[in-house]
């Protein structure tokens, strides 16, 4: 899976990503860390991920080369009904935390 912008253009780029994960998170009960060269950082990892394995994992889980199953590590994840967010207030990598 790519994820592609309107014009067609593949979504590659650091500021583009996290544009995406802005407009994610609007209007919704969580939000982007706030320490922006954290998130830059896993940015980074997610677009390495995306280059080594051809999709954009988290960088902060590891892939176990099941294709099945390692859809559930693809960013964002359905990171707010797992007991880490609902305990820390963070997704499972930090990138999304409580408003």
């Amino acid at each position: 899976m790519k994820v592609i912008l309107d014009q067609g253009e593949r979504l590659d780029e650091e500021d583009k990503l996290l544009d995406v994960w802005e407009r994610f998170a609007k209007d919704k009960p969580f939000k982007l860390n706030p320490d922006e060269e954290f998130v830059r950082q896993l940015a980074r990892g997610e677009l390495e991920n995306e280059r080594n394995h051809g999709l954009k994992y988290c960088p902060c889980r590891i892939t176990t080369g099941d294709f099945v199953d390692d859809l559930d590590l693809i960013c964002p994840c359905n990171f707010f009904i797992q007991p880490v967010y609902k305990e820390t207030g963070e997704c499972w990598c930090g990138l999304f935390v409580k408003r």
